[in-house]
């Protein structure tokens, strides 16, 4: 298993902090950041421990990562919208997404790590990190009034399963499971980095409306 404690809890600061940034856009007030850093930050995570029959779930036996989640929603909220602008670029900024892609990276890899540390099969153990990846962007989101990623043509949920992949397959060969995540790590990343800087999308069905 990989050292997951410490790759888990920068995944829910990442992900608490696309969070706050996406309250910030919807112009919430304090108790709006905290619900969408918090959900976005532990969102996916709860789901995977749910179902692996984790107990308790990871933030309810250590409540430290609900208190990043606030304390990220805090720091955003305390910048004010001209610093908040600012790290975003304006209004065409994209540093959400450039945030929402590195904690898609390491939640793929953490929830692989975790769900084969609980003995599930591979292929499980894939959709388990796919889900943890994804899941707490999932309820931002629709809680922000916003289409989902994993809804719209962008390489998100393949970038996660890539991510997953790459890890449980390395892993199964026998490489180190530091490596096999490091691997998936940057097979995740690279993707989405790609996606969004060349603009790839998967092709769609053609629309009957």
């Amino acid at each position: 298993m990989i050292p997951s404690l410490s790759f888990e809890t920068l995944g829910v600061a990442v992900f608490a902090l696309t969070g706050a940034l996406m309250a910030a856009r919807k112009g919430m007030d304090p108790f709006g950041f905290a619900l969408l850093a918090t959900v976005t930050g532990v969102g996916g995570g709860t789901l995977r421990d749910l179902l692996i029959g984790a107990d308790p779930v990871f933030w309810v036996g250590d409540p430290g990562d609900v208190l990043v989640c606030l304390l990220v929603a805090a720091a955003v909220f305390a910048l004010g919208p001209g610093r908040v602008a600012a790290l975003e670029g304006g209004r065409r900024g994209r540093t959400l997404l450039w945030a929402d892609a590195l904690g898609l990276a390491l939640f793929a890899i953490v929830g692989t790590g975790k769900a084969l540390a609980a003995g599930v099969p591979a292929l499980s153990a894939i959709a388990l990190g796919t889900i943890t990846a994804t899941f707490g962007g999932i309820i931002r989101d629709i809680l922000a009034g916003t289409t989902p990623l994993v809804l719209r043509q962008e390489i998100y949920v393949t970038a996660a399963a890539l991510g997953a992949a790459v890890m449980v397959v390395l892993q199964g060969i026998g490489l180190d499971p530091f490596a096999s995540a490091g691997a998936g790590f940057a097979a995740s990343f690279s993707l989405r980095a790609l996606a969004l800087l060349r603009g790839w999308t998967l092709p769609a069905f053609p629309r009957r409306d």
